[in-house]
């Protein structure tokens, strides 16, 4: 097991890291930029795994010199990732560690998902009442790669932000974490890599 016994809080990104949900974000991303005239590339998509979709919207505008309506584009995805009916599972590497310091050390979840999507996965796996804290896009004023995400989880668990660690699957998550003075381990797929 990864010795995290140096820190006094540990956060976890949600999709991507904690739960195998990047599969259906990024099919319903496919159907959205189709729909919107956007060209899709998923491995750019990937890379912007923890941005909330409004600001991904922009991004894809700016990108593709469209002036579509983010909010719209937005409910659209969402409408998209919803009718997939898709729960994701746990990964099992990061469930491993979250079990393993369950109870040692406080743990919260700081993701670019709305509160009712990370509400529903992490209530649907029993994670919900573990956790000490939980941050989503609905909470913060400025999304990954910025640090509020994970400067906010910390506040919440009442831990020093250089006290924690982060776990995350992208390089954005990794920005933001290293942006909000925190150690960052990646879950690459699937995997949870040494410190």
């Amino acid at each position: 097991m990864i010795d995290l016994s140096k820190f006094n809080g540990i956060i976890f990104d949600m999709d991507g890291t904690l739960v195998d949900s990047m599969s259906a974000h990024i099919s319903a991303w496919e159907i959205t930029c189709e729909e919107f005239g956007y060209p899709f590339d998923s491995d750019y998509h990937y890379s912007l795994g923890g941005v909330p979709t409004v600001n991904t919207v922009g991004l894809l505008n700016e990108k593709h010199g469209k002036t579509h309506d983010t909010a719209e584009v937005a409910a659209f995805k969402k409408a998209q990732y919803e009718r997939l009916a898709h729960t994701p599972d746990l990964i099992e590497d990061t469930l491993l560690v979250f079990q393993h310091y369950l109870g040692k050390l406080p743990m919260s979840v700081g993701t670019g998902s709305d509160r009712a999507h990370a509400d529903h996965v992490l209530s649907h796996h029993g994670l919900h009442h573990q956790l000490n804290a939980i941050v989503t896009a609905d909470d913060v004023s400025n999304g990954k790669p910025h640090p509020e995400t994970f400067l906010k989880a910390a506040e919440l668990m009442g831990i020093p932000a250089n006290e924690c660690v982060v776990f995350e699957d992208t390089n954005i998550g990794r920005e933001a974490a290293e942006r909000a003075g925190m150690q960052c381990i990646m879950v690459i797929n699937g995997k949870v890599q040494s410190i």
